[in-house]
């Protein structure tokens, strides 16, 4: 097989079975339908009450746009793919699809990190609140986790662009991933793929350890204070977001190499169909 810079691949999708397609289309397409309703509502509604205006409000405002944006990245070529059975796509769609899906989901994580920090201010420094969560704060964790995104996503995107890969291969998902691509490259992936995993890791683990940090000293100024109980309500959507969020994560990617192709075959059998649209649920998610 010829090696090539900008190779077209084929998506394997969500099922080979000729029945389904039409079923899945039409269920995807209503929750797509359904994320964006609920979000662009979301966002419509903190915008016009000004009652809304606050650090908290702000943030969902901000996760609720990356939602809208993160879905949209994903799902409308999933859906292309089911209404026309046209699987193939090419390197530049891959690699543009690839970056803002990393944009995105970087973001969410830090998102979900700084409104844990902000509810962490709120309830253990209530008195403190209105001076630490000030608008150009709030405005600086925002842009901050933009730059961050956009910084370590580019960092993907160049080590990709410089691989040679196979022509017309298959990419076992719905959507073009980081794994299938570094297994169907024809250079020298080591050093990148250590890279990137550093890279990965530290937006994910770090984020997370802010989280369970916030969280924990949350519980306790609770535990000391049992009036302060009542604050646990506001921090209850927030924390299941967190679940919902880190539990599809691990669900998705930390899975033994044997699970994801067995016999070192690049295939999304049909049996595991089942498996790939509880991921796409959690991942087409909406802020209601």
């Amino acid at each position: 097989m010829n090696c090539s810079k900008n190779p077209d691949f084929v998506l394997s999708g969500l099922s080979r079975d000729p029945d389904k397609p039409q079923l899945l289309f039409g269920l995807f397409l209503a929750l797509y339908l359904l994320s964006l309703l609920g979000n662009s509502l979301l966002l419509l509604a903190i915008g016009a009450d000004i009652h809304l205006h606050s650090p908290m409000y702000f943030f969902l405002s901000q996760l609720s746009l990356v939602n809208l944006c993160f879905t949209t990245t994903t799902a409308p070529k999933m859906l292309e793919t089911l209404w026309t059975s046209n699987r193939s796509t090419s390197f530049s769609e891959c690699l543009a699809q690839l970056n803002f899906f990393a944009v995105f989901a970087d973001m969410d994580n830090l998102l979900l990190t700084a409104t844990a920090i902000s509810r962490y201010a709120a309830i253990c420094h209530p008195l403190h609140y209105p001076l630490l969560m000030i608008p150009c704060r709030c405005a600086l964790l925002v842009g901050g986790s933009w730059g961050v995104a956009h910084s370590v996503s580019l960092v993907h995107a160049l080590l990709l662009s410089q691989f040679s890969f196979y022509n017309n291969q298959e990419i076992p998902h719905f959507f073009c991933a980081f794994g299938p691509l570094f297994r169907l490259s024809c250079s020298d992936t080591h050093l990148s793929e250590d890279l990137m995993m550093v890279l990965t890791g530290l937006l994910g683990i770090v984020p997370l350890l802010c989280i369970i940090s916030s969280y924990a000293h949350i519980f306790l100024a609770v535990a000391q204070d049992p009036s302060g109980k009542q604050h646990l309500a506001t921090c209850s959507s927030h924390l299941s977001t967190v679940i919902l969020f880190y539990s599809s994560v691990f669900a998705t990617y930390l899975k033994s190499p044997s699970a994801s192709h067995a016999s070192g075959e690049l295939v999304l059998r049909n049996k595991d169909v089942e498996k790939n649209i509880l991921t796409l649920l959690l991942t087409v998610k909406s802020q209601i």
